[in-house]
């Protein structure tokens, strides 16, 4: 596993570094933190696994444009691999990362329909300003969010935004939440932290939050 954390706009560095730090236990490997002007700060906890040279370090930029930091594995990434390749995609590493982030240049959006596996990832534009961020079918791949004042925060663990945020609450729900943890809800124990649903993309554009789903479960 791996661990992401991302705020639009950026915040101090120190800070973040710091939120990033608790995320320590899901990659022990690499870390790896940027900052594009005072738009966004992306942070990447690595465990190392397919590809584990310098060359699969995230968070991963191509273009100048597409910046990505993913947790997870896709499992059919050398099948897309192959199909990216013949469209003229040449690969700097041998990692599924890579793979995904081209998957997204090709395919935009759509490009979730493409993967077999668990993620949790968000893809930065720099030229469009927008954020998208994604979450496996199933939801294996944890992924939480907040949203306030045009501040947006995502993370694989709750506890790396709470010191990010302006004031940490307990829910008003805490008590139903906290005997009943199964509850089919997007809220958390935090008030203002959400779970980002599973089988859903979402789009952050001129400061409007998006969620679709892409996938819904047969019954």
């Amino acid at each position: 596993m791996c661990g992401i954390l991302g705020s639009i706009p950026a915040i101090n560095s120190d800070i973040f570094k710091k939120s990033l730090d608790l995320l320590n236990h899901r990659g022990p490997d690499d870390e790896g933190i940027i900052n594009l002007g005072s738009r966004v700060s992306l942070g990447h906890k690595r465990l190392a696994i397919l590809d584990l040279s310098e060359k699969g370090k995230q968070p991963m930029s191509r273009y100048g444009r597409f910046h990505i930091v993913f947790n997870g594995e896709i499992y059919n990434f050398l099948e897309i691999r192959n199909d990216l390749q013949k469209k003229g995609y040449k690969f700097y590493s041998k990692s599924d990362t890579e793979v995904l982030l081209y998957s997204f240049i090709e395919w935009g959006h759509d490009c979730v329909n493409k993967f077999n596996g668990m993620w949790a990832f968000a893809i930065w534009n720099s030229e469009e300003n927008t954020l998208f961020i994604s979450r496996d079918r199933l939801g294996e791949k944890p992924l939480y969010y907040s949203f306030e004042n045009n501040n947006f925060l995502f993370a694989s663990e709750q506890k790396a935004l709470l010191p990010l945020l302006n004031e940490v609450k307990v829910s008003s729900n805490f008590k139903n939440l906290v005997q009943n943890p199964y509850l089919s809800t997007k809220e958390t124990l935090f008030s203002k932290i959400y779970k980002f649903p599973a089988g859903s993309s979402g789009l952050l554009k001129d400061n409007i939050f998006s969620i679709k789903r892409y996938w819904t479960p047969e019954i």
